[in-house]
C-alpha cells in the first residue's frame, strides 16, 4: 500500500514540473547571431543554450517520469482499497437475512388483526351486561 505522504510527494513534483517549465521560458529563444562577431562565437552561444535547455528537458522528463510513477502507486493502492472494501461488504452482505424472509412475516401479521377484532366485541358485551343488570335489578 502506498504510504500516507504520496499525496505530498506528488505535490512536491507537480511544483518541480511547473519551475522547470517556467525556468525553460525564461531561456527564451536561442540567442540570435550577431553579425559583428565571429562565426565561432555565436556557435558557442548557441551551444551554450542548447546545453541549457537540454539540461532542463531532460530535467523535466526525469521529474514527469518520477510523478507519473507515484501517481501510478497511488492509484494501484485505491484499487486495492476498492477491492477490500467490496469483499467486506460482500461478506456484510452475506450476514443479512434476506429480504423475502422478512416480507412473510409482515403477511402474518395482518392475518392475526382480524383475530384481535373479535376479541374487542366481547369487551363491548361485559359493558352493554352491567347496564343491563341495573335495570334488571330495579325493575325487582
Amino acid at each position: 500500500m502506498a504510504e500516507i505522504g504520496s499525496g505530498e510527494i506528488i505535490y512536491d513534483l507537480r511544483k518541480k514540473i511547473q519551475q522547470i517549465q517556467f525556468d525553460l521560458k525564461q531561456l527564451g529563444e536561442p540567442i540570435s547571431k550577431i553579425p559583428e562577431l565571429i562565426t565561432s562565437a555565436n556557435l558557442l552561444r548557441s551551444n551554450e543554450y542548447l546545453l541549457k535547455v537540454n539540461d532542463k528537458k531532460s530535467e523535466l522528463l526525469s521529474t514527469y517520469e518520477q510523478h507519473t510513477h507515484a501517481l501510478e502507486e497511488l492509484l494501484s493502492s485505491v484499487f486495492e482499497i476498492q477491492h477490500d472494501l467490496q469483499e467486506i461488504l460482500k461478506e456484510q452482505s452475506s450476514m443479512i437475512p434476506s429480504p423475502r424472509k422478512k416480507q412473510t412475516n409482515p403477511k402474518s401479521n395482518p392475518k392475526s388483526n382480524p383475530k384481535s377484532n373479535p376479541k374487542s366485541n366481547p369487551k363491548s358485551n361485559p359493558k352493554s351486561n352491567p347496564k343491563s343488570n341495573p335495570k334488571s335489578k330495579s325493575k325487582k
